[in-house]
């Protein structure tokens, strides 16, 4: 069973920056597509971020050019590097595993509070 580990989240002023973790563990790292989703309150999740096997990222247009995504599999963990923080990127981030192609193969941390606020 694939298990997810957030950490990094907190308290940060506008401007500022916050670099998450997600640990993977209890499956290959290798085979699934790692991403980021957040959830503001009354809001529906959304996705942030997404990085595929080979390291390939997409990202919301809200996000581009202030947040970065990677993987190291020797860690098998995924980063979202933030940057340039804004009020509303404050929410509830979630590291999201996906194995494309496999149904029944989606998988959640727990998820890590960011607040972005003076």
């Amino acid at each position: 069973q694939v298990q997810l580990v957030e950490s990094g989240g907190g308290l940060v002023q506008p401007g500022g920056s916050l670099r998450l973790s997600c640990v993977f563990s209890g499956s290959i790292f290798s085979f699934y597509v790692m991403g980021w989703y957040r959830q503001a309150p009354g809001k529906q999740r959304e996705s942030v971020a997404t990085i595929t096997l080979g390291g390939s990222a997409d990202y919301a247009d809200s996000v581009k050019g202030r947040f970065t995504i990677s993987r190291d599999h020797g860690k098998r963990t995924v980063y979202l590097e933030m940057n340039w923080l804004k009020p509303e990127d404050t929410g509830v981030y979630f590291c999201n595993a996906a194995r494309t192609g496999v149904p029944g193969t989606t998988y959640w941390g727990q998820g890590t509070q960011v607040t972005v606020s003076s």
